[in-house]
């Protein structure tokens, strides 16, 4: 099943950095999503000022309890950088 992630980070001081200091961790496990199938889409969420405050995220994964826990395991979660998900079963369009 398809999901849309769409996740936005804490807004406190040291959020950015938290930020900076995960993504390319966040990177790395999105590319090894690329190559088995279960990252379709994604990118950052920005403000007004083109600063990143968040994520979306399209997903496929065979289960909402497997979406779940890769989730717990991804880097932005683990380093405290989402503070707040929302996760919505989606059918894509024009997909290939």
């Amino acid at each position: 099943m398809e999901y849309l992630v769409t996740a936005y980070d804490g807004k406190d001081a040291g959020a950015k950095e938290r930020r900076l200091n995960a993504r390319q961790a966040h990177l790395d496990n999105a590319r090894l999503m690329k190559e088995n199938g279960s990252f379709i889409s994604g990118g950052a969420i920005l403000d007004e000022n083109g600063e990143m405050i968040g994520s979306t995220l399209h997903v496929e994964f065979e289960s909402k309890e497997l979406l779940d826990n890769w989730i717990k395991t991804d880097p932005y979660v683990t380093g405290n950088v989402w503070v707040d998900i929302d996760i919505l079963p989606i059918k894509l369009a024009l997909r290939d």
